[in-house]
């Protein structure tokens, strides 16, 4: 994780953050969430963690980000509580059922990106607009998601984004611009 880089996107702005340390285990992911989540509620800024219901809880996050095999949304809402926020990651319009319960769904990856060829090829807007058609729930698009990109995965019918390399590569210096620009783009 680049800590300061994290920062100063937190300090412009940034509406979410989302811990994804999928090769920490128990005790080091507990406390690096609880080293975040102090970080973003002093800035108001929401915190969830990816897939692990139970560190979420112990740390305190506002919610869970499941991925589509992962924990069923029930289970996970026993864990973190009804005020909490759960999200859950999908990829094609019949997983939907998997969301009953949640708050909202990620659906990706919509364009080429590093960080989602595990997943599978992009999606691409046609396939964005279909999924968020089909949903009940807001849809939140990843994968390859820039500044340029925001205007149309909104008009697909997507309700925000969730990035990585659009903050991430620009670097300390630079993460703050980038999440200013995003946040425009999205209206916020």
């Amino acid at each position: 994780m680049e800590w300061r880089t994290l920062c100063a996107a937190i300090d412009a702005g940034v509406g979410a953050v989302q811990l994804r340390e999928r090769e920490l285990l128990g005790a080091a992911l507990h406390a690096r969430a609880v080293e975040l989540g102090a970080r973003c509620r002093s800035s108001g800024v929401r915190f969830l963690v990816n897939d692990r219901a139970d560190v979420a809880r112990a740390a305190g996050a506002d919610g869970v980000q499941l991925p589509a095999e992962g924990l069923p949304v029930e289970k996970a809402r026993a864990l973190v509580g009804a005020g909490a926020l759960i999200g859950v990651s999908l990829h094609r319009p019949d997983e939907l059922p998997r969301a009953t319960g949640a708050d909202f769904v990620l659906f990706g990856p919509v364009f080429e990106t590093p960080s989602k060829r595990a997943f599978g090829p992009p999606q691409g807007l046609e396939r964005l607009a279909e999924f968020a058609a089909a949903s009940s729930l807001p849809v939140c698009a990843v994968g390859g998601i820039t500044v340029e990109r925001v205007g149309d995965v909104l008009s697909a019918g997507a309700a925000g984004v969730a990035v990585i390399a659009a903050i991430l590569d620009a670097g300390e210096h630079g993460a703050a611009r980038a999440t200013a620009a995003l946040v425009a783009a999205l209206g916020a």
